[in-house]
């Protein structure tokens, strides 16, 4: 059948119409058609399903809180000790680094001509000792991390609990200054109070051990009493609740 003008034009555009539509729907945009059931027959996609929204992104490892070096038993700071700290350049908390411990530092017994009893344990501040008072005149001497400037303190205490692998309950007031600490960890390698702890009196202030090894003979702490882990634990097992505690 042959086709006039008018027909030819119009069967021409139709055919030129549909290549078009061809084009046009092989990739159809969202929301061409409405939304709804439509949308959804034609393009396999919901515009107003909860799948076509972004999830937020997680923190990257970088922006975690890292709990390893807090100090879990910092009294509230004073006011004079904070504007003092305020005015120091800041610095990382990882500012000590890490190295082999000193000879000097490592347990050994020695000579002892303090006046305290056998069993007393004598903590020496400015030379971070700790030492477990023997018979005959000896001591057990071991290396500790003290309180940096500003946070020493001495005084007579008494062990008043001792706990192995304890766990950690920051305090009210080390929240209040530090909202991003979990309010508990469970007592274990990476909690920063270590494998033992001896609680000295009422006070928040304890003897205990570390994950970080590195800090042992440096001024790092809040008042806290920092050993070596093989240490504290050797410690532990001599002393008991009620040991009398000197800190000079």
């Amino acid at each position: 059948m042959r086709l006039g003008p008018s027909a030819l034009a119009l069967a021409l555009a139709l055919g030129s119409g549909a290549a078009q539509a061809q084009v046009m729907y092989s990739q159809p945009r969202a929301g061409q058609y409405g939304g709804g059931f439509i949308e959804l027959l034609m393009t396999g996609r919901d515009p107003g399903s909860p799948a076509r929204q972004v999830a937020p992104s997680a923190p990257s490892a970088a922006s975690a809180p890292a709990y390893r070096y807090a100090d879990p038993f910092a009294e509230p700071e004073p006011q004079a000790g904070r504007q003092r700290m305020a005015a120091l350049p800041s610095a990382p908390q990882e500012a000590v680094p890490f190295r082999e411990l000193a000879p000097e530092y490592r347990r050994q017994a020695v000579a002892y001509d303090g006046p305290e009893a056998p069993g007393t344990i004598v903590i020496h501040t400015p030379s971070r000792f700790l030492y477990l008072v023997q018979p005959g005149g000896q001591a057990l001497r071991y290396g500790i991390g003290v309180g940096r400037p500003g946070f020493t303190w001495s005084g007579m205490k008494t062990i008043t609990a001792k706990r192995e692998w304890p766990g950690w309950t920051p305090p009210p007031e080390m929240l209040k200054r530090r909202p991003d600490l979990p309010r508990h960890m469970e007592g274990g390698p990476d909690n920063p109070l270590g494998a033992r702890a001896m609680y000295l009196g009422s006070s928040l202030y304890r003897i205990h051990g570390t994950n970080e090894p590195h800090t042992i003979g440096h001024n790092v702490s809040s008042g806290c009493i920092r050993m070596m882990n093989e240490d504290v634990t050797d410690l532990y097992e001599r002393v008991r609740v009620g040991t009398r505690v000197k800190v000079i």
